[in-house]
């Protein structure tokens, strides 16, 4: 299900304020800036948001749902995507008091808000809505191959590990190539994603039959514009996440991927016993895994260089490049002018 069309958001956090835990804080905040009123956590209330996550700027951090009201929201957003997808028991009370005081709730959760008996109830009484974002629509199909006769060139995110940059990689390449006046789409196929597009499909809450047949109807859905950036999930390396990365690489078919790595990182997120595996290694797995169905190239390396001064980020750009022989960014630092370089010839 879709978030609203308009909102006036605040973003529940609640100790998890960070650019990895709060995720879809982080990102609806960057993307949607003017729908963003201001974020509840009581552990850093009155801070500066902006010197906490690095964007945000101006909008205010307050410890109780109360304290927001005379902003005026319409709306509470569960901020955080955590692994497993379950509401933090603490976080209760704030979903009570939203409700209680006429707000929306919008989670991306896998557990779903809206099959909570209390919560329920508290919306039918005040005459609201709960939006469960990661609920898959029904009927979904078992993929067929279809996304490969679709005319549009498909451009698809991948990474040597997950929660590592492919969903802003994605939104970075959709809004630079319609800044060039090309007819781009941003797929969404997570949660965040779809609350900052305002339509997709959650493919990570998708039976597992049935995830490459969701990717294909995304293709399929869209097949009007020249560009889609279909945003990834996980890896094929993951021990929690590969099977999503491989149906939707298989769903959509993709003629391009930008592979999404970050530095810093050296183990796998959740699995500090598995090592990041090397750049070309993972480009080649990735290449191998599509040629049965479609042949495709990854064109380019998106480094998530967060923390790094320019200077350093610079010196992994460069030396991304030496190893890949591809061009490489950080799609925030730089921008994706290279990308754009490499995929504009490409379509059709």
């Amino acid at each position: 299900m879709n978030s609203p069309p308009k909102r006036r958001l605040i973003i529940l956090t609640e100790g998890k304020l960070d650019i990895h835990s709060a995720k879809t804080a982080v990102s609806v905040i960057r993307y949607c800036r003017n729908e963003v009123v201001a974020v509840i956590d009581r552990f850093n209330a009155g801070k500066n948001l902006e010197a906490i996550i690095g964007v945000g700027k101006g909008i205010p951090i307050f410890s109780k749902v109360k304290e927001t009201l005379h902003l005026n929201p319409d709306s509470l957003l569960i901020g955080i995507a955590p692994m497993g997808g379950a509401l933090p028991d603490t976080w209760r009370a704030h979903i009570r008091e939203s409700l209680q005081n006429k707000l929306n709730i919008i989670s991306g959760l896998h557990t779903y808000i809206g099959d909570d008996l209390e919560f329920a109830q508290l919306a039918a009484e005040n005459r609201l809505h709960i939006y469960d974002v990661r609920k898959p629509p029904e009927n979904i199909p078992v993929g067929t191959g279809k996304a490969k006769e679709v005319k549009a060139f498909r451009l698809l995110t991948v990474g040597t590990d997950c929660n590592i940059g492919k969903m802003v990689t994605s939104i970075e390449i959709t809004n630079a190539a319609k800044k060039r006046n090309i007819d781009a789409c941003f797929v969404a196929t997570g949660q965040t994603g779809i609350l900052i597009e305002g339509s997709g499909i959650a493919v990570d809450h998708v039976i597992s039959d049935f995830i490459s047949g969701a990717a294909e109807k995304l293709i399929l859905d869209r097949a009007q514009y020249k560009f889609l950036n279909v945003e990834g999930q996980g890896t094929v390396v993951h021990p929690a996440y590969s099977g999503v990365s491989l149906g939707l690489l298989h769903g959509t078919l993709p003629q391009g991927l930008i592979i999404c790595h970050q530095p810093v990182r050296k183990t796998l997120r959740h699995f500090e016993k598995f090592p990041i595996l090397p750049i070309p290694h993972i480009i080649e797995l990735y290449e191998r895994l599509a040629q049965p169905f479609q042949p495709c190239k990854v064109l380019g390396v998106s480094l998530n260089c967060y923390g790094m001064s320019d200077s350093e980020a610079m010196r992994e750009i460069e030396k991304a490049e030496r190893e890949t022989k591809l061009p490489a960014t950080d799609p925030i630092k730089f921008g994706v002018d290279k990308f754009l370089e490499v995929i504009q010839p490409l379509l059709p």
